[in-house]
């Protein structure tokens, strides 16, 4: 059969480009070797947040009294939550299935190798199908990255694919990693009531955010009852007498800490082994793109996780699958990938965009920075949420960067991006009339603070 374009894997970013390939006339076949949908859908986001939204509902019930709700003998059912994670996912899924059927998009069951120049062949059960096409784009997406630690493979250790298939019960919980994954993990499990330990190797958890959020962070965590063990190594994972045990090295002095489960969350790894027989250029073995997602090798697309410089998020794959559609198609677009939000689905929900303080402090640019916290916001303390919200503009008075750790946090970032994306200066922004009682208004409160500097 022979094709316009070639989309190996059907995650966020192959779905994506092949909507948006086929909305511009081109022949389009989508190769996915597992589930549409791929990690994000099935083993990633979309399951993660429906066990937070749950997690959440639960601490909410538990502590009713404090909203003047009587809820008694509140407690999870495991079977009921893995039933709700398979219906949502099920739903979604099949919702994508009909609207790639309804835009003629063919759909090959199979994995997908590159065999030769503008050549694909699928590989299935029941034999190899020979594809051809005028561009190829790689949507491979990444796996669990698994480091060498003796006795990571003992029963009772997971990855996050392998604890979302099978949500077992734990009295006590080690994460090994305090980044996204890790942290959203702990606190599903911490409000079902597991006894929770995060060990990260680096500084402070969520390394790649501001160092406010992370601190923010941990203090909740604390309070919550879970354990933040920052700057320590991991050693090893062994069978103790009553489970499982992790030793580490904190200070280097050797610590324990015992579990019944333990889950590896040190992040993922591009999956392109055996993709291709062309040799890309590479970063940190992900395939380098230009400002069009075509790699080295011309008419060979890279999108998602694969590809180096750009944060593993399903909504940096869905941008790059729209961007390489319009290139193959030769029309214009305008997305831009240097503003890429960031989530953390925690409770409050932590959010981040754009220059961090500690950016633009290093930078030695005249900047300001002004932050409101949280408790005095009406909407927030009916919500009984905490946190802060910061914004951060350049000496022209032009916001440059965002982050918060308050409820909504995940719709509230995608203003501030807004703002960056035009070049919104802090007067702009502080004069827009936002409803009262709501998160969003305390983004005015910051943006006046800006002002506040110039006086």
């Amino acid at each position: 059969m022979n094709y316009d374009l070639i989309i190996i894997g059907g995650g966020p970013g192959g779905y994506s480009c092949a909507l948006h390939a086929a909305a511009y006339g081109l022949r389009t076949a989508l190769i996915e070797k597992d589930l549409l949908g791929g990690t994000c859908l099935n083993r990633g986001c979309i399951p993660t947040k429906t066990l937070l939204f749950a997690a959440g509902l639960l601490s909410l019930m538990k502590d009713g009294r404090t909203y003047g709700v009587d809820a008694e003998d509140v407690r999870p059912d495991y079977d009921a939550l893995r039933g709700r994670c398979a219906s949502v996912t099920g739903q979604l899924r099949a919702g994508l299935e009909k609207l790639l059927k309804q835009k003629k998009i063919d759909i090959y069951a199979g994995t997908g190798h590159i065999t030769a120049e503008g050549e694909v062949t699928v590989e299935t059960a029941d034999g190899e199908t020979v594809l051809t096409a005028g561009d190829i784009v790689l949507a491979t997406g990444s796996v669990p990255a698994v480091p060498p630690i003796p006795g990571a493979d003992l029963p009772g250790v997971y990855t996050s694919d392998g604890i979302l298939a099978e949500l077992p019960p734990f009295e006590r919980l080690v994460i090994i990693g305090g980044g996204v994954i890790g942290t959203e993990f702990a606190e599903v499990y911490q409000a079902l009531g597991t006894e929770v330990t995060i060990i990260e190797a680096m500084p402070r958890i969520l390394p790649p955010m501001s160092a406010d959020l992370a601190r923010h962070l941990a203090a909740d965590f604390r309070k919550k009852g879970v354990k933040v063990v920052a700057k320590a190594s991991v050693t090893e994972i062994a069978q103790g007498e009553e489970g499982l045990v992790v030793r580490y090295t904190l200070n280097n002095k050797p610590q324990e800490a015992a579990a019944d489960g333990v889950l590896i969350a040190t992040g993922r790894r591009a999956s392109v082994a055996g993709l291709t027989p062309f040799t890309f250029e590479e970063d940190r073995r992900r395939v380098v793109i230009d400002e069009h997602c075509q790699t080295s090798v011309p008419h060979v697309y890279a999108i998602g996780d694969i590809t180096a410089g750009f944060p593993q998020l399903a909504h940096t794959a869905e941008a790059q699958g729209k961007i390489a559609a319009a290139a193959i198609a030769g029309k214009d677009c305008s997305i831009r990938l240097d503003l890429i939000p960031s989530v953390v689905y925690t409770r409050p929900e932590i959010a981040s965009i754009g220059v961090t303080e500690e950016e633009a402090k290093a930078s030695g640019r005249p900047y300001t920075a002004s932050r409101a916290v949280m408790g005095a916001n009406a909407k927030s303390l009916i919500a009984g949420e905490g946190g802060y919200m910061k914004l951060i503009a350049d000496g022209e008075g032009r916001l440059i960067g965002a982050e918060f750790q308050c409820e909504e946090a995940s719709n509230l970032v995608s203003e501030a991006t807004l703002a960056i994306a035009t070049g919104t200066n802090a007067e702009v922004f502080a004069s827009i009339v936002r409803p009262h009682p709501s998160v969003e208004e305390a983004m005015g409160e910051v943006a006046e603070g800006l002002l506040a500097f110039k006086k």
